[in-house]
């Protein structure tokens, strides 16, 4: 069997389908394993690394205002498609998470008459998988929608990287102990809070601007700060209690270390703050179709976090606002969820239905 994997450009597209990747390889070892995507996403470090081939097609970007790029995109949509329908040939199945190289890949598939299963694990779909949904009849998604053509999709939850995964697993008896194991590996104080801030793989200069001028807030009172300022910004100065990093390897280390979180509401790390028990302060981001406003409002609904607009994270508000997050923290910590600990398997099961049907 063939079995090709279309999701790229930020981790949010490309761990769920490496986490899935993994387990079909594990009850599947003599299939071929596949990953499309473009030559300046993030897949080009994570995919390699986890022993998967990756082939590239053209970026396709698709301009959400009128302008001259809008021109360019049904020329790039077509050679793109018609790279994915080379790369696809010959294939078994494919199964897409969304981001650059999914819309052409779907188109594709469909053109070769390859099933394919889309998975969406934002709360408000995108573009790309909005259209898979219309051209396959096996969609899943991570939370349920009320409208469109994911309102029927089976609901699985969102697959969970594998070192979070295993954190779960390993740190359900005793979270107060893993916290402060987690603190010590870090090079902190297992016993003074800490906090820790993220933006995305690629970070955000405004958001770093304000944890920048907020650290005599971070830091009063014994606070240990832990910063990924995002592999295209400038690393600042560590000082006492503070470390700055471009990228976290160890994500599952840095949420079980973590008092409070600072971060955007992506899919994946609400997923993942949810199942470690943290308590966040989410900063949607402010572009796109406005995905991560909903990503978290079931971790609020729960008074697990809070949202705030990026144009209201200010020096000031934390200086105001910091103590009462310490205590809304501390209010629900040590309560992890395993609401995605099923997932990768549900969605595993899920493409074989999707082969079984072809074979029939």
């Amino acid at each position: 069997m063939k079995i090709v994997f279309a999701g790229g450009g930020t981790a949010g597209h490309i761990e769920p389908a490496l986490a899935v990747a993994r387990l079909w390889r594990q009850n599947h070892p003599g299939d071929e394993l596949q990953f499309i995507g473009t030559a300046s996403g993030l897949e080009n470090q994570l995919v390699p690394a986890a022993g998967f081939k990756l082939s590239h097609i053209p970026k396709v970007v698709i301009p959400r205002k009128l302008s001259p790029k809008l021109l360019k995109a049904p020329f790039t949509l077509s050679s793109s498609f018609l790279a994915a329908r080379k790369l696809l040939n010959g294939a078994d199945l494919l199964i897409g998470f969304g981001g650059y190289v999914s819309a052409p890949a779907y188109l594709a598939a469909k053109s070769l008459r390859i099933p394919f299963v889309v998975h969406e694990a934002n709360a408000r779909p995108g573009f790309a998988n909005r259209l898979g949904a219309r051209l396959s009849p096996y969609s899943a998604i991570s939370q349920p929608v009320q409208s469109g053509a994911l309102q029927k999709a089976l609901v699985t939850g969102i697959p969970l990287r594998e070192d979070v995964a295993s954190a779960l697993v390993e740190s359900a008896g005793d979270w107060t102990g893993a916290r402060a194991k987690a603190k010590s590996a870090l090079g902190f104080s297992s016993t003074e809070p800490l906090v820790l801030a993220f933006f995305g793989s690629q970070g955000s200069v405004a958001l770093n601007q304000v944890i920048a001028q907020s650290l005599p807030t971070l830091l009063a009172n014994g606070t240990q700060l832990l910063h990924a300022v995002g592999k295209l910004n400038a690393l600042p100065p560590m000082q006492e209690r503070y470390k700055s990093t471009a990228y976290i390897q160890d994500m599952a280390m840095a949420y079980l270390a973590a008092d409070l979180i600072i971060s955007r509401s992506g899919a994946i790390s609400c997923s993942e703050i949810n199942a470690l028990g943290k308590y966040a302060l989410f900063i949607p981001l402010p572009i796109g179709n406005g995905e991560q406003s909903f990503n978290a409002n079931s971790l609020v609904s729960q008074g697990r976090a809070e949202v705030l607009q990026q144009n209201k994270f200010t020096p000031a508000w934390l200086k105001s606002n910091i103590n009462r997050l310490f205590n809304l923290a501390a209010a629900s910590a040590d309560t992890g969820s395993d609401t995605d600990s099923l997932a990768t398997e549900k969605i595993v099961n899920y493409m074989q239905h999707a082969l079984n049907s072809r074979v029939r």
